[in-house]
């Protein structure tokens, strides 16, 4: 009987959180190329070229990859055949992308912001761009099509080296760790986005559909395109100001603009009188105070004496003013 009101109460927060008006967030911080994350890219960069030179000049790792190929694990358990047919497709591009896109495309309009879509968008670009060089470029033949036992298989028309399903899994889980707005939240989408990509490149072995050395190239270029991606923040936030400002261009005419705020109070400058005006002979200054009645710009009248006399003082009828007799 507790647990219904606490339910209720927890769903209508939930509702309301949805129905409160966005909010871009002033707390997230963009992530910077550190000096730690220059050395994990060049060491990440130095395993990448060492996997394609043991591939090219035929070296143990050819070997391994055709023990693991005439090991056939797919044979050797075929009661997890089926689930992972349908786990390989985590790593799949179309699939995933339509569904991070989902995501990130409500996290932008909830914070405000084009950085989350943009930085996606600008991830997979990256990833077609440098996988798909070096898929045709290399054209190694997959397990199931190679022609020659001990051959490295390069050059014979495939696309398998690297690993695209691999490579896809590493930047399109990866790129919500990167995106995370707190601490907390990084670290666990980094453990699970580290767990789907291990899974998805491993599965791509047990189905037979790449060699090991393709995983291992996959993973390293993933993570390639990871830690390179604060080099790009600059350009993406330069894109996003071009975006709004067109946004803004395109708006109708009777639509509200946004509220600017108002401008502060300038505090008055207070000024210090040139002369003394108690002083016989010292020069009037056309600053002293204003008086009450006394309009602005209109200078007080003072007697050769110096002592000063309101300028609105009437002498009465009949009555000889001192001043002129």
């Amino acid at each position: 009987m507790r647990t219904e009101p606490n339910l209720t109460r927890r769903v209508e927060r939930v509702f309301a959180r949805l129905d409160r008006e966005p909010e871009r967030p002033v707390h997230v911080g963009m992530p910077h190329m550190s000096r730690h994350r220059v050395v994990l890219f060049g060491l990440t960069l130095s395993f990448y070229l060492a996997i394609v030179v043991a591939v090219l000049v035929t070296s143990w790792l050819v070997a391994f990859d055709w023990q693991v190929m005439f090991f056939r694990p797919y044979q050797q358990w075929p009661e997890i055949h089926a689930f992972l047919d349908y786990w390989v497709v985590l790593g799949q591009r179309g699939p995933t992308a339509v569904m991070v896109t989902a995501w990130l495309g409500w996290r932008s309009w909830r914070q405000h912001t084009l950085r989350p879509l943009l930085m996606f968008g600008t991830a997979l670009l990256l990833l077609n761009a440098t996988v798909g060089a070096a898929k045709y470029g290399m054209g190694r033949a997959g397990p199931h099509y190679a022609t020659m036992i001990g051959s490295n298989e390069m050059w014979q028309g495939g696309d398998i080296f690297p690993s695209g399903h691999t490579a896809n899994a590493v930047v399109t889980w990866g790129i919500l760790a990167y995106l995370a707005s707190t601490p907390r939240a990084r670290r666990w989408l980094s453990a699970v986005s580290a767990v789907i990509s291990l899974s998805v490149g491993l599965t791509t072995v047990y189905l037979g559909t790449h060699w090991l050395s393709d995983v291992l190239l996959g993973w390293a270029a993933g993570l390639l395109i990871l830690l390179a991606l604060p080099w790009l923040e600059r350009p993406v936030a330069q894109a996003e100001a071009r975006i709004l400002a067109v946004r803004d261009r395109l708006r109708l005419p009777g639509a509200p603009a946004p509220a600017e705020p108002l401008p502060a109070p300038v505090p008055a400058r207070t000024r210090e009188p040139v002369g003394t005006p108690n002083r016989p002979g010292s020069r009037p200054s056309a600053l002293l105070p204003q008086g009450p009645h006394t309009p602005r710009g209109e200078r007080t009248p003072v007697t050769p004496a110096g002592s000063r006399r309101p300028a609105n003082t009437r002498t009465r009828a009949g009555t000889a003013d001192p001043q002129r007799a």
